[in-house]
């Protein structure tokens, strides 16, 4: 007996000297603590909307840093139930679990279990997943030396920000936000038992995707909660009977998806790779409720249009079983290669005839369409359709509901376009869509597409006149023109009215209000090519996208719709130019400021052309939405005080708007990506007014009607607006008289009721 006693004494000595000596190689090896002495969590870029709420998150974590005061006590007590329940009262190890784990580790090379708080923070931040005794022996160390560097609370604090729960959440709080949609402090206890679930394996446990495994173990959590003494009886036989609801992953407040990324670039270009790993908060000028307004208006437009053109057939076709529980399945496999885009959704046709079409979505509700829900799509329903194109049983098509609750077969749009708003007094961009789906086409048509911008352009030519002695009554002749290539630059050119008549001599005001292409020319003829080339610069313009020749008249050069915003603020604020801006500030995890934006009105080192051009232009924009080709624009706000041009380009391959109020200037842009004619009927009214027109009466719902005020240096005589130097007698009085006149033609009653219908 005594010689066993001695033995096993020995025994004891040895591993007290053993685990000495590893300590004393082992302990001088261990890393700095900077890690979690100095903690600076991987925290993602977030964009804001001016109005506070989230638009983008940017980066591999998606992580949250709440500090341990913010973490509600029922979260942490959840935690320290399943994970480590007596962690204020050991040092950083539970010595019997360790000799457990090593035991273990023998044998069946099992869990290791054991594990502290301190310990998994040690292995968290320092240590590799392999499971061996060096390693398992460098944790036991790390936690030691963390215990005599840190508190409790900050130990604890680091755990629950830097743990990994699934869903690429990092840390509690963004799992809660994740997970349940709700803010980390608003968290109930059966919530708080389902993410202290996490840790172990968050895939296994995750909620969504392994509900009944999840919930034993949120189950078990609840109880250990009870155990400790955390929570009642009452609160315990509660938070088992909470029925938990989980956040949609679909759910999009707000289609900001072309703000967030121009945003994230702009960010990116400031602060590199930190960009992703900071907690940066960019707060955009972009308000939610303008920027859904103009989302949903430009969608419109563009649903709007696709009814017009013909069906181009199902996305795909998928062979359907006749059972109906295999059918339910094969339904969820199908149309989860083809998601719904927004509000046009996917349906898988179930049966199809010319007069009724049923069809499932991806939920398993089934819809039917009949009478005016298959016009669109008449073709494809025909007897003697085009295979290609034949809606038949199994066919994968699009659909999309009516404010009345009816469905209608549509098609996705192959057409794009652009919406941009903003501010111009201080270039504060209200809104903005850069295309129909930014998951299909991240091309940010707003200030990546150069386009033609066709007559929307004219004004900056006319603006250019009146410095030139040019009045809103100076009369110049719509009269045909012709060319030969040197004064276009390619070929021979005779230009035409988009209408097809010349109506002779006319005063400029009528001319741009009715859009006359002929005088156009004409008053870039008088101003000069390259003299204008100079004064469209002042604007924003890139002088070199628009060569020197008489087609610049009529918008041939190349703009994006960016620059047209910025350049119909200048008209809009009195003459500035004003840069947009999209990050109103920039602040760090904390909030601690980092970069804000100027707002203030515009000085005069910023002013490109004098107030009294821009009200005479704003004079001649308001007689183009009062009496011209966007006569619409006052008619259905019932305003006077919006102001604006249509533009269509040659053959009609662009459709713009481009217009404002004081307050607010608009672009509107509809086309295709290659361009091609959008049909010999579209035009910037029909298409791109409609969507400014949706857009601008939400935007000035509560804005009181603005009176324009004269500029000092401008006369009215006789109704008429002119500069104090160019009044009647002393400017320009007339252009082109001396041409040859085309005799009216006079249209008849069908072409008058066509021309009446044409908004450009």
């Amino acid at each position: 007996m005594g010689r066993l006693l001695g033995l096993a004494l020995a025994l004891v000595v040895m591993v007290i000297i053993c685990a000495g000596l590893a300590l004393a190689v082992a302990y001088p090896n261990l890393p700095e603590l900077s890690s979690v002495t100095d903690y600076q969590p991987k925290l993602p870029l977030r964009i804001y909307s001016a109005d506070g709420l989230l638009l983008g998150e940017y980066g591999d974590e998606r992580r949250r840093f709440t500090p341990i005061h913010e973490i509600p006590k029922v979260m942490q007590e959840a935690v320290l139930s399943i994970e480590d329940s007596r962690f204020y009262e050991h040092s950083g190890v539970d010595y019997l679990g360790v000799i457990r784990a090593g035991v273990a580790q023998f044998g069946s090379m099992g869990s290791q279990g054991a594990s502290t708080i301190t310990m998994q923070v040690a292995r968290n931040f320092y240590l590799s997943t392999e499971k061996t005794v060096t390693r398992k022996l460098y944790e036991v160390l790390l936690a030691l030396k963390i215990e005599s560097q840190l508190t409790k609370p900050q130990i604890l604090e680091l755990y629950m920000n830097q743990i990994y729960l699934g869903q690429r959440a990092h840390g509690f709080a963004a799992a809660s936000e994740i997970y349940f949609g709700k803010p980390l402090k608003d968290i109930s206890i059966a919530e708080a038992a389902m993410l202290a679930g996490l840790p172990k394996a968050p895939s296994a446990y995750n909620p969504i995707a392994n509900p009944k495994r999840a919930t034993l173990r949120q189950q078990y959590i609840i109880d250990r909660m009870l155990e400790n003494r955390f929570i009642s009886p009452e609160q315990h036989a509660q938070a088992k009977a909470e029925v938990l609801k989980y956040k949609e992953p679909t759910n999009v407040p707000v289609h900001a998806e072309y703000v967030a990324e121009a945003a994230r670039q702009l960010v990116f270009g400031q602060y590199g790779a930190e960009t992703y790993t900071r907690g940066l908060q960019v707060y955009l000028t972009v308000n939610s409720g303008d920027q859904m307004a103009a989302y949903r208006a430009l969608r419109k437009g563009l649903m709007d249009y696709e009814r017009r053109q013909a069906y181009r057939g199902p996305s795909a076709y998928a062979a359907l079983p006749a059972d109906s529980k295999a059918l339910d399945q094969r339904i969820a496999e199908v149309l989860a290669e083809h998601p719904d885009n927004d509000e046009l959704k996917a349906a898988l046709v179930l049966e199809a005839s010319p007069r009724k079409v049923v069809a499932a979505l991806p939920s398993g509700e089934q819809v039917t369409m009949t009478g005016d829900g298959l016009k669109a799509a008449t073709s494809g329903l025909s007897a003697n359709a085009d295979p290609k194109i034949q809606i038949r049983r199994g066919a994968v098509i699009r659909v999309i509901k009516n404010a009345k609750g009816d469905w209608f077969i549509t098609q996705q749009p192959e057409v794009e376009g652009a919406f941009v708003a903003v501010e111009p007094q201080t270039g504060a961009i209200r809104a903005l869509v850069g295309g129909f789906d930014f998951a299909k086409n991240k091309f940010n048509h707003v200030t990546q597409a150069w386009r033609q911008p066709g007559s929307s352009f004219k004004p900056f030519i006319y603006s250019a006149a009146l410095e030139k002695g040019f009045t809103p009554a100076t009369v110049v002749n719509d009269a045909p023109l012709f060319f030969d290539a040197g004064s276009t630059g390619s070929q021979p050119w005779e230009p035409k009215n988009y209408d097809g008549h010349f109506d002779g001599p006319m005063s400029l005001r009528r001319a741009l209000a009715k859009s006359k292409n002929m005088v156009s020319i004409r008053v870039l003829q008088a101003v000069g090519v390259n003299p204008a080339r100079d004064w469209i610069a002042r604007f924003g313009f890139d002088r070199d996208k628009h060569d020197p020749y008489l087609t610049m008249a009529l918008g041939a050069g190349s703009v994006t719709p960016m620059q047209m915003a910025t350049g119909y603020a200048v008209f809009a604020n009195g003459g500035y130019r004003v840069n947009p801006v999209l990050i109103a500030r920039i602040t760090d995890s904390r909030g601690k400021p980092l970069h804000e934006a100027s707002f203030a009105p515009p000085d005069e080192s910023q002013r490109v052309i004098d107030a009294r051009n821009a009200f005479v232009m704003s004079s001649l924009l308001q007689e183009v939405t009062r009496s011209g080709t966007a006569a619409r624009a006052q008619a259905t706000l019932k305003r006077n005080d919006v102001f604006g041009k249509t533009g269509t380009t040659n053959d009609s391959m662009d459709a713009w708007f481009a217009g404002y109020h004081p307050s607010l200037a608009a672009i509107v842009w509809i086309g295709y990506d290659n361009p091609r004619k959008l049909g010999d009927r579209e035009t910037g009214g029909g298409l791109s007014l409609p969507v400014w027109i949706d857009f601008m009466s939400h935007a000035l719902k509560n804005t009181p009607i603005v009176e324009m005020t004269p500029a000092e240096g401008v006369v009215n005589v006789g109704g008429e607006w002119y500069y104090e130097e160019y009044s009647p007698g002393r400017g320009v009085s007339s252009v082109g008289l001396e041409d040859a006149a085309a005799v009216p033609q006079a249209p008849s009653d069908e072409e008058k009721k066509s021309i009446l219908d044409l908004f450009r």
